[in-house]
């Protein structure tokens, strides 16, 4: 039997005084190896806490990883439970959710650092991501091979014809589980829900109504609301894009049937209101979230691939079948024009994929670039329009630089191809401009806008849809149109949401612009979006009426100083490198209902997918404790090995 712990401590107090030596102290021979190496690990939590003080970061991190990777080389289930234990003490979650997502991803996660070198690049962007400890390593450098020279013809100019209209939503993120009346004020990622008695309609101060609340995920009432809206305000949609995010953000609670069918469901609601829709992968997608891996590693996420597959090639067509179920993308030519629409899996590109952090990171994961500059290629040849649809734009800080890059050198070589790109994932209204030249970001060189949909679910503002006026040749955007359903009208709770329209870009902007852009067959260029952006820098009631879009007018917080100038660098940022973002240790996760802090308001924009493993991991840079009580863990599992 080992000593008691008031006897293992007067032991050591005599150790510390000098009394005794450890060898003459009472101690077991264990106890003294176990006292031994604490000694070890305090010494290197002080180091790593001394370098995390004295700005050494990305020192600091590999001290970090050794501990880390040191228990994850005693495998996933003494992984998960040291982290499931950090998650606890560490309160970033309640103990069910740190349970619940910690044994979805732990495994992940652990596997990564098991294929990890200490120093290695790869080290140094698990370190950025999930601990804000190191810069993020520079581009390797990959000039994407294209099998022609880019063409001197530019842009060509809009017909004049009567436009098209095209609908864009984003991140329904509907909860099947949500109960009307259960309370809307709870500790979980989303509430609505009735986790506890206290919970329960009937018992809750603070009860939600039907229809949706800021605090929680969609209602089914809510997603039908928005596709008959569709349906009612733009009956001649040529087509609808939807650019992903379809289960709920209880992440700690999701499995294959549950994401499953939750799919099912939505495309199956769609189909019933809408005609032709052109969909993408989110990263809620998978289960656990956002765990795409590349075939090289692992097929664990075929099934989201067929099921997609199943879901889309009635729309897309059964050629595209074989794509989507190798990779999660498509290329589909639209029936009714000269148009081209590809479908990209961003997941490839994601940091909170933790699949991806492999010693060797793929260059092109899974060929999707080689693949897109083929597919781009030929379009340029048929004389194709495209749109570019994705889920996660590539200018965020969610997508690694070297991704990013990639995907941005592909779009300036096929820019004049391209007419647009969609994204959604952020969860409010804004857009990024590429350029052909990010040392010199002016409207000459601006080469293309990415449009980002704000969302359905309530969680970042007034639940939302986009509506584009379109060139019928051409597919240049000619417009955009927001349209929200305001949750501060009284009939969005009783006879149901009423949808209105919010604002319109050429509105909004293009009449404040010298020279003003108001002609209805004018096309909103890169240009265009990049003088807005000018605007903003030289109009304050322009940049805060920005601001205020963003979220639809819910919980606008103010941003001036420091807080315009990283967000001004996002919108003239499609490639992420170019975003202005720098890491610090520890990242700040506010909840969406809380006001934003104004330094961190044009960088905290997207929880979508975060998971409670990362926050856990990211605590450590921030808590000396939390890296005392991982070293001592570590230390009782070599310990229990030796004995």
């Amino acid at each position: 039997m080992r000593p008691s712990l008031t006897l293992t401590l007067l032991a050591l107090g005599s150790v510390a005084q000098g009394a005794v030596s450890l060898e003459d102290s009472s101690l077991s021979p264990r106890d003294i190896e176990d006292f031994k190496r604490a000694i070890e690990a305090r010494s290197l939590v002080d180091d790593i806490w001394n370098d995390i003080k004295n700005a050494a970061t990305c020192t600091a991190c590999q001290g970090i990883l050794v501990l880390l990777m040191g228990v994850a080389e005693f495998g996933n289930s003494a992984f998960v439970n040291i982290a499931t234990g950090l998650c606890e003490l560490a309160k970033v979650e309640d103990t069910d959710v740190c349970v619940g997502t910690i044994a979805l991803e732990g495994p992940i996660i652990a596997n990564s650092l098991r294929n990890m070198d200490l120093g290695s690049e790869t080290a140094q962007l698990f370190c950025e991501s999930f601990l804000g400890l190191c810069a993020e390593p520079t581009v390797p450098q990959w000039n994407v091979p294209f099998p022609s020279p880019k063409p001197s013809t530019g842009r060509p100019a809009p017909s004049g014809k009567t436009p098209l209209k095209v609908v864009q939503y984003s991140d329904i993120h509907v909860d099947p589980l949500y109960v009307s009346g259960s309370s809307t004020n709870c500790t979980k990622p989303i509430c609505c829900r009735p986790y506890t008695a206290a919970d329960e309609p009937g018992s809750s101060t603070s009860p939600a109504g039907p229809n949706g609340d800021h605090n929680c995920d969609a209602p089914v009432s809510l997603e039908t609301s928005l596709y008959q809206a569709i349906q009612e305000l733009v009956p001649d949609a040529a087509f609808t894009l939807f650019t992903g995010d379809i289960v709920d953000h209880a992440v700690w609670n999701t499995s294959q049937a549950y994401n499953q069918q939750s799919i099912t469901n939505a495309y199956t609601s769609m189909s019933q209101y809408l005609g032709l829709v052109y969909g993408t992968a989110g990263n809620h997608e998978a289960s656990p979230v956002n765990a795409f891996p590349v075939a090289s590693i692992s097929n664990s996420s075929q099934w989201v691939y067929d099921l997609l597959s199943d879901e889309w090639t009635p729309w897309v067509g059964v050629s595209e079948k074989a794509d989507i179920e190798n990779f999660g993308a498509y290329s589909t030519k639209y029936p009714n024009g000269n148009l081209r629409i590809i479908s990209l899996n961003t997941n490839f590109y994601y940091r909170m994929n933790f699949w991806l952090y492999q010693e060797t990171m793929e260059q092109d994961p899974d060929g999707q670039i080689a693949w897109l500059v083929t597919e781009l290629d030929a379009a340029e040849k048929a004389g194709e329009r495209v749109y570019i649809i994705g889920h996660m734009p590539l200018g965020v800080g969610d997508a690694f630089h070297a991704g990013s890059n990639y995907v941005d050198q592909v779009v300036n070589r096929y820019s004049s191809t391209i007419a647009a790109m969609f994204f959604g994932h952020t969860h409010v209204d804004h857009f990024e401009i590429s350029y052909s030249n990010y040392s010199s970001q002016d409207a000459a060189h601006a080469v293309m806008t990415s449009y980002i949909c704000p969302s359905l679910t309530p969680t970042s503002g007034m639940p939302s849809f986009r509506v584009y006026d379109v060139d019928p040749e051409t597919f240049a955007v000619l417009d955009t149109t927001t349209y929200i359903a305001d949750m501060t009208n009284a009939a969005f709770q009783t006879t149901g949401p009423v949808w209105t329209k919010y604002y319109s870009a050429k509105e909004a902007y293009g009449s404040k612009l010298s020279p003003p852009v108001t002609d209805p067959a004018a096309e909103l260029t890169p240009a265009f979006w990049h003088n807005v952006t000018a605007l903003f820098q030289s109009d304050s009631a322009s940049f805060n009426q920005y601001i205020a879009y963003k979220s639809r007018g819910w919980n606008v917080a103010s941003c001036t100083g420091d807080c315009a100038t990283a967000e001004l660098c996002q919108l003239r940022a499609a490639r992420s490198e170019n975003n202005c973002q720098t890491i610090a240790p520890g990242l700040h996760f506010n909840k969406r209902s809380e006001v934003v802090d104004e330094q961190e308001h044009a960088v905290n924009s997207d929880e979508c997918g975060l998971s409670a493993g990362m926050k856990t991991l990211n605590s450590l840079a921030m808590r000396k404790d939390l890296l005392e009580e991982l070293a001592s863990r570590y230390n009782a599992l070599k310990g229990s090995a030796a004995y």
